[in-house]
């Protein structure tokens, strides 16, 4: 009965791990990539989010700057602004054609002269390229399918994986360390086995937290888990004024009062909405908090900058703030650096683990066909054959 349990986890495990390495190595490899997408950003485009910030002078206010952007792009929309918390970083203006919201231009301005510094369109960014690697495979609809079942097919490996690994007394030892001195069979089947192992439930909780974003269910799971109810719908009120015109320092006052509402460090972002009725919403990052986003909202009327309501991290429910711990956990960033260097090494490690396990495939069925040969090629093979003759 054991030996047959072990036969059929080892069937799953070789051939949904052919089936899926390829899969697992792609996502894996841009995983690694992402980790540390907030270090590396201004570091690839510095020309994009990097400004010499002079000692004695303030930022310009924020409703200058968007005249600025709005002058040099009149045809298209403002649709969100970025702001770090950093004196020599730009501040990115996101704008739209129409209603076409996936085609964003992001435009970086100087907040000290109001002098547009960079353009890009997000979606020929260099990490929005390995985001839709890493969550699409750069095929949409039709990629999310595929890493979605190969997700799945990837927590099974590791479940069979961890059966076919498990060590009587005897094997304890081989199982738990390398052997680098090793010829190369055996040194492949410990850097597969024996890393695996360690990296097992770091990239299981990672598996685990990637299918939220490849099925809708495992999302409505966490809510009716921590809720007891389906995640509720969240909009931005509506205004409160009804003048035709909007004050001309609504930003500056929009930004004023989230600093004074929201005193901690952390980035900023503005979402202005296409309809006039509807409220502007903030969000800020909150950078000192225990674990990464953390995230406060409030809502600013957009005709007179005035605070209509918040929504706070503290108040939210239990559900959405699990929900929130999602992306911190799949990404390695929930505790900083720490977290994210381990990601890091799990990742490049985990995108090991298909090419040393295809190598353990190859190498079995060539010594099959080696065994097989050797058999025919024997001497009381060649006897039987020249008797049958």
């Amino acid at each position: 009965m054991k030996k047959t349990f072990k036969k059929i986890a080892s069937q799953l495990h070789l051939w949904l791990g052919v089936s899926s390495g390829l899969v697992v190595f792609i996502v894996a490899l841009t995983g690694s990539i992402l980790v540390f997408e907030d270090e590396l950003e201004p570091v690839i485009y510095a020309k994009f989010h990097l400004v010499e910030a002079p000692k004695d002078q303030s930022p310009l206010p924020l409703d200058n700057l968007r005249a600025a952007v709005a002058s040099a792009y009149p045809k298209q929309r403002i649709t969100r602004i970025a702001i770090e918390p950093y004196a020599d970083r730009t501040i990115i203006f996101g704008l739209v054609k129409g209603k076409k919201e996936k085609d964003v231009l992001s435009v970086a301005v100087n907040p000290y002269t109001a002098e547009i510094t960079g353009t890009r369109h997000e979606n020929e960014s260099f990490f929005h390229i390995v985001l839709q690697l890493h969550r699409y495979l750069c095929m949409e609809d039709t990629g999310k399918l595929i890493t979605g079942v190969s997700c799945v097919m990837f927590i099974v490996i590791m479940i069979t994986g961890l059966i076919l690994w498990w060590p009587n007394r005897k094997q304890t030892k081989q199982r738990l360390t390398i052997k680098w001195n090793a010829k190369f069979k055996r040194l492949n089947w410990d850097l597969h086995a024996v890393f695996g192992f360690y990296v097992l439930p770091f990239t299981f909780l990672i598996a685990l937290t990637g299918l939220v974003w490849s099925y809708k269910w495992v999302n409505i799971m966490i809510f009716l888990t921590f809720d007891g109810k389906p995640q509720q719908k969240r909009e931005a009120p509506a205004n409160v004024s009804f003048t035709d015109s909007s004050t001309s320092t609504v930003l500056a006052q929009v930004f004023t009062e989230t600093n004074r509402q929201l005193t901690y460090p952390g980035r900023i972002q503005v979402a202005i909405p296409e309809s006039d009725s509807l409220s502007v919403t903030v969000s800020k990052e909150n950078e000192t908090a225990s674990v990464d986003n953390v995230v406060d909202f409030l809502y600013f009327d957009q005709t007179d900058g005035k605070l209509i309501s918040k929504r706070l991290y503290d108040n939210e429910t239990t559900g959405m703030k699990v929900r929130r711990l999602v992306l911190p956990i799949h990404s390695g960033s929930i505790w900083g650096w720490p977290t994210k260097v381990l990601a890091l090494i799990v990742a490049l490690i985990t995108a090991t683990l298909p090419v040393t396990g295809v190598v353990i495939w190859v190498g079995r069925k060539f010594k099959k066909k080696e065994t097989v040969a050797k058999r025919n090629t024997s001497p009381i093979a060649r006897r039987a054959k020249a008797t049958v003759s």
